[in-house]
């Protein structure tokens, strides 16, 4: 999967702009390569969980247009892997489909791919400038 810079850049963004809560959005992607970033809402309104509400709920129709989408939420002080909880919430609501974490105390963005098992696949992440 590719990140280009900026897209990287609005993930560390909006991650801190919503500190001490989780930030979360969707990425979308097309032929594995992010073209942007929609920021959405955490209902939950917590550093530990989130409830992604996107800011234009049409972007989760894009699938039906050949895009993927990715899941993006951000953990402010465990590091960019999933938890307990994102694994259990990602194969039931998420499963299969990239599953981005940007951690706030490494300053790291991984990706990962939730199975609806619960099996958890990292995923490389190509940077561009």
């Amino acid at each position: 999967m590719v990140i280009p810079g900026e897209i990287r850049q609005a993930l560390a963004e909006h991650a801190r702009e919503e500190e001490p809560n989780e930030a979360c959005g969707l990425v979308v992607f097309q032929d594995g390569v992010a073209l942007r970033y929609e920021p959405g809402t955490n209902a939950l309104a917590s550093p530990y969980r989130f409830e992604l509400v996107p800011a234009d709920p049409a972007t989760l129709f894009l699938e039906d247009d050949g895009f993927e989408l990715g899941l993006f939420h951000s953990h402010v002080s465990a590091p960019a892997r999933p938890s307990r909880t994102d694994v259990e919430n990602a194969c039931e609501d998420w499963p299969d489909r990239p599953f981005l974490i940007y951690s706030l105390a490494a300053e790291d963005l991984a990706a990962f791919r939730i199975s609806r098992g619960g099996g958890v696949e990292p995923l490389p992440l190509q940077r561009l400038p």
